[in-house]
């Protein structure tokens, strides 16, 4: 069974890094052909694709992210973190991890993490 969980602060201060973690559990992220993504959802807003590591290493970056996202994985560990630098109040939203084959859709995604909260606050 394909799991995916979400951990990292709840909490972090404008100006700094945001860095969270998905620990993927029932297949390993070097599994072909699967993206593995991040999306985020601010309050009162809809979805927002991030980024995605995918099976091989490869990483794509929304481009009005990338030039202060970074998306990396341990695959001894099964798990892929996300970076969001120099973070504002206006990054303030539930996080999600998810799986998908290389589409940037919530309906492309098949297994979701539940998701966490991350507040950008001083």
């Amino acid at each position: 069974q394909v799991q995916l969980q979400e951990s990292g602060p709840g909490l972090v201060k404008p100006s700094q890094t945001l860095a969270l973690s998905c620990t993927v559990s029932g297949v390993p992220l070097t599994t072909s052909y699967y993206v593995w993504s991040w999306i985020r959802q601010p309050p009162g807003t809809g979805m927002e694709w991030m980024g995605a590591i995918a099976y091989d290493g490869s990483t794509y970056y929304s481009p009005s992210l990338k030039n202060h996202t970074s998306i990396s994985r341990d695959t001894s560990k099964n798990h892929f973190s996300l970076q969001l630098r120099s973070v504002t109040p206006e990054d303030t939203a539930v996080y999600y991890c998810a799986r998908g084959l290389g589409g940037r859709a919530d309906d492309d995604m098949d297994y979701w993490g539940r998701g966490t909260l991350v507040t950008v606050s001083s």
